[in-house]
């Protein structure tokens, strides 16, 4: 009988990630693909990303409709219970023997929650990473904690999933998801992006992707308005945009980034590029600016710069290209001045990307397709400090 996995996907980021491991399990014999799309995916506001799974040649089991018309801390948490109870009628509709989840929403931790109480087994991708700037951050090892395989992007990360007591023969380092994209898809040349885009690209050109930052003090608000300021002062300089996640204050960011591209001709806003848009970008532009995980894992394989604004991702692992900057107008002009200088260009060559050079889909497929399931249920803690005591005993 074949193996049911479910993979469960929210955000046109995390598709990204997760689609050639859904092609994987899609094209084995053995395996049999299930998927929900839940979350931005079935937001117009955010795109209806959705189809783009479904041009790429798959088709979804169920949707599980979760976002109300508000992002405030009360809304996203009135989300969560709404995707507890559609996930709970999704899963039980479909029974499969493992769900596959990426990363730290809180949509994926309702569908986690859910699935551990309907005693589904959980993969769990890009877990023990760390972002002390969101409530992701939490969510990410709260999902560990519920999951029960466990594929990470880098030796560091295991460490930590492994420190939070999960069994090291659950862990596997698999590496980053998203080289698999910068791999096996055929980018767009410079014209085929430009016609596909509308616009032409400047003598310099930088793509921006801001989210709000959840645990900040300084409302995501204020420091839109402050990396906006920055970029208006930018000349002879292309602007694209791509609009943040549902999180908290997240439509406001979208209002404010859809105003200014109104009032600058240089500036040019798109709610999802899509994998292959977003990537062809990357290979054309001078570097990203924003506080977006894709500039840490991603953007260095393409020996490009990224400027990371603020702590969202603070904690996670840094090839040389990202220069950390501060939410103010000056410091991210600042790292602006640093990313276009001769000799932080130069050093651009030798970059190397810390989570890897790809193959961690067919890793991450081979792992599910022939991983021992039975009795995977009930947990058993790896206690760090009982190791320590037996090994002092010996």
């Amino acid at each position: 009988m074949n193996r049911k996995i479910c993979v469960i996907t929210g955000t046109r980021a995390d598709y990204g990630l997760l689609r050639w491991v859904m092609q994987g399990i899609k094209d084995d014999a053995d395996l049999n693909l299930q998927i929900i799309a839940t979350g931005m995916h079935l937001s117009p506001e955010f795109g209806l990303t959705y189809k783009a799974i479904e041009a790429d040649g798959f088709d979804i089991d169920r949707k599980v409709e979760i976002l109300t018309s508000s992002d405030t801390p009360v809304g996203i948490a009135k989300s969560m219970g709404l995707g507890m109870i559609g996930f709970a009628d999704a899963l039980n509709e479909l029974n499969p023997d493992l769900i596959v989840v990426l990363g730290d929403r809180f949509e994926i931790f309702s569908a986690v929650a859910t699935a551990l109480v309907s005693l589904i087994p959980v993969a769990h991708l890009h877990g023990g990473e760390t972002t002390e700037g969101a409530f992701d951050e939490a969510f990410r090892h709260s999902i560990t904690k519920m999951s029960h395989f466990h594929f990470v992007a880098a030796d560091e990360y295991k460490q930590r999933v492994i420190q939070l007591g999960e069994q090291p023969e659950h862990v596997f380092l698999v590496g980053g998801l998203g080289i698999d994209n910068i791999k096996r898809l055929q980018l767009l040349d410079r014209n085929a992006l430009e016609a596909d885009l509308g616009f032409t690209f400047g003598k310099k050109n930088l793509l921006i992707t801001f989210h709000p930052v959840t645990l900040e003090t300084a409302s995501a608000v204020t420091q839109m308005q402050e990396l906006l300021a920055a970029l208006a002062k930018l000349e002879n300089t292309q602007l694209i945009f791509t609009m943040p996640n549902a999180d908290t204050d997240g439509r406001a960011l979208i209002k404010m980034v859809e105003q200014f591209a109104s009032q600058h001709a240089n500036a040019h806003a798109f709610t999802s590029l899509g994998q292959l848009r977003y990537l062809s970008c990357l290979a054309q532009v001078d570097g990203v600016v924003g506080n977006s995980s894709s500039g840490l894992a991603e953007v260095p394989s393409f020996k490009k710069s990224t400027i990371n604004i603020g702590d969202r991702q603070r904690g996670r692992l840094q090839a040389s290209s990202v220069i950390n900057c501060e939410p103010n107008q000056k410091s991210i002009s600042d790292a602006i001045k640093i990313l276009y200088s001769p000799r932080f260009q130069v050093g651009l060559s030798q970059v190397c990307n810390p989570y890897g050079e790809g193959g961690a889909s067919e890793k991450v497929v081979n792992t599910l397709k022939n991983i021992n399931i039975k009795n995977i249920l009930k947990k058993v803690f790896y206690d760090l400090c009982d190791m320590d005591f037996k090994h002092n005993l010996k």
